[in-house]
């Protein structure tokens, strides 16, 4: 694969996300128009996410640490299996949000402001970082050391935060689950 080709498929990839996340989000489609034909285990998808999240936020601290230690293999493989659990985290994410089901946050307050502060920066940085981690991962599986240590210094604390931020989000919006 060149360089040329992969780009065009990396921005190809993020745009279509994007466009899923976004339709799914303006609740344009749905599987299921009847709440109760919802089968039992989607309800579970969230927690499953947060879950997720919180193992890849694991996994990204340690990959800093082993690259900084030179072990290249160890942070290879942590990073392979960061991305893994990332892309069923995306997979479980558009199951979830093509149910239609819709969850309002109730805080009041400073707290509120708090909440929809970090929901709305997760949510921004969550689209920028796709591709800037699929650029990262092509780099760095081409061996292209110079150019991963460049992509990896923006796409390596967004996608830290994006992990963090939504473990924080599901915490937050847990209790409001109407489920």
């Amino acid at each position: 694969m060149n360089d040329k080709f992969a780009f065009r498929l990396i921005t190809a990839v993020s745009i279509v996300v994007f466009i899923v996340v976004c339709i799914l989000q303006a609740k344009v489609f749905t599987l299921f128009p009847d709440v109760n034909s919802i089968p039992s285990w989607v309800f579970f998808l969230p927690k499953l996410n947060a879950i997720i999240n919180g193992t890849c936020t694991i996994l990204l601290l340690i990959s800093l640490y082993q690259i900084k230690k030179r072990n290249i293999s160890a942070h290879k493989s942590l990073n392979i299996l960061a991305f893994v659990l990332s892309s069923l985290f995306l997979v479980s994410y558009i199951i979830f949000h093509a149910t239609g089901i819709q969850t309002t946050y109730g805080g009041t307050g400073t707290i509120r402001y708090f909440y929809y502060f970090i929901l709305i920066t997760h949510i921004i940085l969550a689209a920028i970082v796709l591709p800037l981690v699929l650029l990262s991962f092509y780099s760095g599986l081409r061996l292209n050391v110079a150019r991963h240590r460049k992509l990896v210094r923006w796409s390596y604390p967004i996608w830290l935060y994006v992990t963090v931020t939504g473990v924080i989000v599901y915490i937050m919006i847990s209790p409001y689950y109407t489920f």
